[in-house]
């Protein structure tokens, strides 16, 4: 099942503010909200809430580590525990990342034995730390990128684009980006000789809020969401309620197991492969449309099963 994660955006901003505290720095959440191109309360809520544990305090609107201090290590065994998971989610994540959080996660912790294990299955982007940089750079800046890519369906194109987010859906990185008024999805490992220009332009919050909404890179932008209705049998329907997705709104839990939800949407295939892999135990009760595509789906895959057996 395919989902969108937000740890990796999350754990990369707490362990490069932790950093620069750790290195005696007097941080300025606006400062930090416009490094991270993100909101003031987000960062608030990062001292606020996440880093609360930590010997840090506020002067003169300025966040510090207090005198005295280096970060030290955890005698919460509950703290332990967090660490452990933070450790092996930002094993997945891999390269450069990985091995700074590790050393930081080090400066934590009281012994390197982890008993956590996880397969998050995240693309590996290491080899191309220096064009993720300029493209860091470019979304805080809010200045235009002139690169290449290619989409794999022709030749290889120059563009220039105005990039807002790199993003992670199903383990795969992408970027975000405005080429004129149009919202487009780019596989990062496609984009080559990214350079910044001097061009600047302007941005809003509606990006968070449809990356927050959406199930898949599918999400659409200038698209009205419409609502999907499902119905998982009891086999399905326990991991619904574990883990629901972004949007999803139960309408009946059954006596029997089963449950009815609906989801909101703008694109068939944010839910599409969902079904797919939950078949036989997942069913769309309405739209009929979305259902049909399922079906012709199933006999197109049936038709292609049979030639391959007669081969």
């Amino acid at each position: 099942m395919a989902y969108k994660h937000d740890y990796d955006k999350i754990l990369t901003r707490l362990t490069v503010i932790l950093s620069k505290l750790n290195d005696g720095e007097a941080l300025s959440v606006k400062e930090l909200a416009k490094e991270f191109n993100t909101s003031d309360r987000t960062i608030q809520r990062d001292f606020n809430e996440r880093l609360v544990s930590f010997p840090i305090y506020q002067e003169n609107k300025k966040w510090k580590m207090q005198d005295g201090f280096r970060v030290e290590k955890t005698k919460s065994l509950e703290d332990e525990i967090v660490l452990d998971i933070i450790e092996k989610i930002t094993e997945s994540i891999g390269g450069k990342f990985s091995t700074k959080a590790h050393k930081l996660l080090s400066k934590i912790k009281n012994e390197d034995f982890n008993p956590i294990y996880t397969k998050l299955n995240i693309e590996d982007i290491s080899d191309r730390f220096a064009d993720i940089q300029v493209l860091e750079t470019a979304i805080k800046e809010k200045k235009e990128v002139k690169c290449s890519y290619d989409d794999e369906r022709h030749d290889v194109y120059t563009t220039t684009i105005q990039p807002l987010k790199i993003v992670n859906f199903e383990g795969f990185w992408y970027l975000l980006a405005l080429r004129g008024n149009v919202l487009k999805k780019y596989y990062l490992k496609n984009i080559s000789n990214p350079k910044m220009t001097d061009t600047t332009f302007e941005t809003d919050n509606e990006l968070d809020t449809l990356l927050d909404e959406s199930i898949s890179v599918w999400f659409q932008r200038d698209t009205e969401p419409f609502e999907v209705k499902i119905f998982a049998d009891k086999s399905a329907a326990k991991f619904f309620k574990r883990r629901p997705l972004p949007t999803q709104k139960v309408e009946s839990l059954n006596t029997d197991g089963t449950m009815e939800f609906t989801v909101k949407i703008t694109h068939e295939m944010e839910i599409l492969p969902i079904i797919k892999y939950w078949i036989p135990h997942l069913f769309v009760i309405e739209p009929e449309w979305v259902q049909e595509i399922v079906e012709e789906d199933l006999e197109v895959y049936v038709e292609k099963m049979a030639q391959i057996k007669k081969q």
